[in-house]
């Protein structure tokens, strides 16, 4: 039983030993075939580079080996047949002048690549003019196809659209790149082109709704039933009746624009909801006028703004402005309702509602309604209120109000300086009518290039027969001071001192930093107001070409006439004030008393100020009268100098 266990024992493992080894054999002779094989393939390309160079220079074929006549012996039989199918050896010194040497074989190498390289550029040459003519058509084609996009996007077929835009931009891409300036610039001008018309595709495919053009549906809800109460019950009633009666002055014109636009004509009620039709309403948001233009819309749309004149308030232009940006939102949105209220927020924010939404399409207005602004989402509802009302005024209780009639005027190019007071006390037209049909022009001077003056009917021969008689004007300027920057003084004590803000001095002085000024430095300190320079006429008994006199710190008007000799009441009349209130820089005319002479600087020198000086003690240290040092300084025994400051001493 031991032996027959033992035996089992010893041939198991042995077949074990036994495979072992047949793999490891296996393994081995796999491993010494595939270096084998590798060697091959290395001796193989190292034999044919001297083949393909030897090649190339065309030698003759190698010499057939003759067959040995029959009667030859065996050992030569046996010789060819070992040598059969090798060429044979070359070790005679005739054989070995026949082969080329490497040097010669490289030059012969590189002429014909040079040769190949002139034969290609000329072919290169060749074809500059056909491949420019080629691109060229390509461009023109990829033009038509934009072109023909444009048509399928107005005719409502946007997949069209697309795919011929997409061939488009595929003939771009596939004309080879060119360092000609023309094809360059033509290529990228079509790339912008066709990036545009995907993207006004997209919008009008993910915005737009079924709309007409021409038409406003007059619906009715919950939202705009609400605005109907407050504008005929509410607490608005008095604004709406107002707003309707005035509106009677400009709404002829306004239809008027609107048809020719082709834009329905219930949008001449939205300055009803803007501005109440008040040529001048100015908004929290520094909108202005009819339409509520805020300067950077009014500015996209050709509303001018400088020193003499805002078109904002100009009921014409901005009419025609206001046509300009609901046509530009109605290209966007498709939807009249969406197009109003994109005109009271602005577009951005209302596409940015829409993304919101997460959905590829804008069903209807009121989806927006409870996303947008709370001012924008009632305007929408006030509006389509407003169309309710004045399309039934005697349900509603307007039947009893009459509109104020049209305005009628005639235009008249004046290029003079004019203030319309002075032109209305000339021609006695009334001042009221000028304003109101001339309301751009912010201080009711005007400019001095050509300007369309509008003018009551018939008043055009009397203006040209005063015009020369009505003297120059100039608009007023904002009122301000000079101030003197001292030792340990910033920005923000001084605006404290002057009651204004630190960014209105840094705007009048051109500073870029609040953080750096300097002592001595003078600054133009901004006043509340504006300072009007108008003809002074002459009254009885008062000088007006007189002395004039600084506000400085601690004077009054009941100081300042005591010091000249006069009253506070002359000082008022002449100087057009109707309170005792002064302002530090402020300058005063001072009636019968000449201007007080310059001192003769030839005999006076300069002094500085130093720390500790005041008028009395430089006075002393000069041995000069203190009322002469402050004469010919210009200062008041109340005047406070500071370290720097340059004066005047004998």
């Amino acid at each position: 039983m031991i032996f027959t266990y033992l035996k089992h024992r010893f041939y198991g493992r042995l077949n074990s030993l036994i495979v072992l080894s047949t793999l490891l054999l296996v393994c081995a002779v796999f491993a010494i075939l595939s270096g084998c094989q590798r060697n091959l393939a290395k001796n193989n390309n190292n034999i044919a580079k001297p083949e393909t160079i030897y090649s190339l220079e065309a030698p003759p074929p190698p010499p057939a080996i003759e067959q040995l006549p029959a009667s030859s012996t065996s050992g030569q039989s046996e010789n060819f047949n070992d040598n059969q199918g090798v060429q044979p050896e070359r070790t005679t010194g005739s054989d070995t002048d026949s082969k080329p040497s490497s040097i010669e074989t490289s030059l012969q190498l590189a002429e014909h690549v040079e040769a190949d390289q002139a034969k290609e550029s000329g072919r290169t040459n060749g074809n500059e003019e056909n491949s420019s003519a080629l691109a060229q058509a390509k461009l023109d084609e990829a033009l038509d196809f934009c072109q023909a996009a444009q048509d399928f996007w107005q005719k409502g077929e946007l997949d069209n659209a697309l795919e011929a835009l997409d061939k488009a931009y595929s003939l771009i891409l596939s004309i080879e790149p060119s360092y000609e300036a023309s094809f360059v610039q033509q290529k990228e001008d079509l790339r912008f082109l066709i990036a545009k018309r995907i993207l006004e595709i997209y919008a009008s495919r993910n915005i737009v709704v079924n709309g007409n053009h021409n038409e406003i549906p007059l619906e009715i809800n919950r939202f705009i039933e609400a605005e109907i109460k407050r504008f005929t019950k509410g607490h608005e009633t008095r604004f709406f009746r107002e707003a309707y009666q005035r509106s009677g002055k400009y709404r002829p014109l306004i239809v008027k624009a609107l048809k020719e636009a082709g834009l329905p004509e219930e949008l001449s009620w939205v300055p009803l909801i803007e501005s109440g039709f008040k040529v001048k309403a100015l908004s929290r948001a520094r909108a202005l006028g009819m339409w509520q233009f805020i300067p950077s819309t009014g500015y996209k749309f050709g509303l001018k703004r400088n020193q003499y004149i805002d078109e904002r308030m100009d009921f014409i232009k901005s009419t025609k402005a206001a046509i300009a940006y609901l046509k530009e939102l109605h290209n966007i949105f498709g939807d009249w309702a969406t197009v109003l209220a994109a005109y009271n927020c602005g577009e951005g924010r209302v596409l940015k509602v829409i993304r919101t939404q997460n959905i590829n399409y804008l069903d209807d207005f009121w989806d927006l309604y409870q996303r947008l602004p709370f001012e924008t989402a009632r305007y929408v509802p006030r509006f389509f209120a407003t169309l309710h009302i004045v399309g039934n005024p005697a349900k509603y209780g307007l039947a009893g109000i009459k509109t104020a009639p049209a305005l009628k005027f005639e235009t008249l190019e004046i290029n003079r300086r004019i203030h319309l007071r002075d032109l209305a006390k000339m021609t006695n037209i009334p001042l009221n009518a000028l304003r109101e049909l001339n309301p751009e022009l912010r201080f009711q001077v005007l400019p001095p290039e050509k300007y369309q003056l509008r003018l009551p009917p018939g008043k055009s021969e009397i203006v040209l027969a005063q015009l020369d008689k009505i003297p120059l004007s100039s608009p007023p300027r904002r009122a301000f001071v000079w101030h003197r920057v001292r030792y340990g003084e910033t920005l923000s004590t001084i605006a404290k001192r002057y009651h204004t803000s630190v960014s209105r001095i840094k705007r009048a002085n051109n500073l870029r930093s609040s953080h750096y000024i300097r002592a001595g430095k003078r600054l133009k300190i901004p006043q509340r107001g504006y300072v009007v320079k108008r003809k002074t006429y002459s009254s009885a008994g008062i000088k007006y070409n007189s002395a004039t006199h600084r506000v400085r710190s601690g004077d009054s008007l009941w100081i300042i006439a005591k010091r000249y000799g006069t009253t506070v009441g002359k000082i008022k009349q002449v100087n057009g004030l109707r309170s005792n209130r002064l302002h530090i820089g402020q300058i005063l005319k001072i009636p019968g008393r000449q201007p007080e002479p310059e001192p003769d600087k030839s005999r006076l020198e300069t002094y500085y100020v130093q720390r500790g000086d005041s008028p009395f003690t430089i006075s002393q240290k000069h041995n000069m009268p203190l009322e002469r040092f402050l004469r010919i300084n210009r200062l008041t025994p109340r005047s406070t100098i500071y370290p720097g400051q340059k004066l005047w001493v004998e």
